[in-house]
């Protein structure tokens, strides 16, 4: 059973995102600038964000954080997301989710420039995915993707089970999977909330990916013996053991099912960091797709 560690990949490709900086930067090039809007107080989306400002530290790359009350109105985050589309020294930029319930997300993904939609939820990102068209990829993603190719999983032909339908994971992830492309032609079945016998048809996957926030969901009954498994759950549960009281937990049931497996992503430290990699890739291609 060999352990995917999406943080040591994570520390190479930042690495590598680094050295590109360093080449710009001898050459008086501009250096990638990403910006991040923060509403709210949550936890996790303060450690989250916290986290890309510090790969964007560590790389090089410019950074700017925008912070917001819960209470803002969407007039003033629809007014700031129009002033960074403008921003020319802004080459990409997020939106941190889940936002509060007073403001539509949709509305806020839509006025998004797709040309800075770095986090790849735009609906022309979406569909330049689909046609393969140059884009930006949703982040998670393009990370379990890019964690697959440098581990080298063998993708083609395999039997794929996705977990989750979310349009930031699953769906996106699925559609990934089943191109024509390596890491990809995998034969992928979506399941979700109304699929039967989800039990059966995850015990059949080569490769089974968990992305629907339930911690434990997976158990090892539910796995092949052989399998490759990702892990895309990072679920917040209060534990009086820690002393920040709280600890991560995916969902797969890593105990139980690790022993089947032939690969698996941890939580924390597989999937996570991934994603924020994948973000830093996306913000240097916001750039250089402007011709910067």
């Amino acid at each position: 059973m060999q352990i995917l560690s999406g943080k040591d990949v994570s520390e190479i490709i930042k690495k590598e995102l680094a050295v590109q900086v360093s080449e710009r930067k001898a050459a008086g090039k501009k250096i990638p600038h990403l910006a991040a809007i923060l509403v709210g107080r949550d936890g996790g989306s303060v450690t989250y964000v916290n986290n890309k400002l510090k790969a964007c530290e560590e790389i090089g790359f410019e950074s700017t954080l925008i912070r917001y009350d819960d209470s803002i109105t969407e007039e003033t985050l629809l007014k700031k997301i129009q002033t960074l589309n403008e921003d020319k020294s802004i080459d990409g930029y997020i939106v941190q989710l889940p936002l509060p319930a007073h403001i539509d997300e949709m509305k806020v993904t839509l006025s998004i420039d797709p040309k800075k939609d770095v986090d790849g939820f735009h609906p022309i990102n979406v569909g330049n995915m689909m046609l393969n068209i140059p884009g930006f990829v949703p982040a998670t993603p393009a990370g379990i993707v890019e964690l697959m190719r440098r581990y080298k999983i063998q993708t083609a032909g395999k039997n794929c089970v996705v977990v989750g339908r979310s349009n930031i994971v699953g769906t996106p992830l699925s559609l990934l999977l089943g191109k024509n492309t390596d890491p990809g032609n995998c034969t992928v079945t979506l399941v979700h909330s109304k699929s039967e016998n989800i039990k059966e048809i995850c015990s059949q996957a080569d490769i089974l990916v968990a992305a629907v926030g339930i911690p434990g969901f997976i158990t090892a009954d539910m796995v092949k013996e052989g399998a490759v498994v990702i892990d895309v759950g990072t679920t917040r549960i209060e534990d009086a053991s820690r002393e920040r009281g709280w600890r991560l937990a995916g969902d797969v049931d890593f105990k139980e099912v690790a022993p089947k497996t032939s690969a698996i992503t941890p939580v924390p430290g597989g999937v996570g960091p991934m994603t924020i990699a994948s973000l830093m890739i996306n913000t240097l291609k916001a750039m250089e797709l402007k011709g910067k």
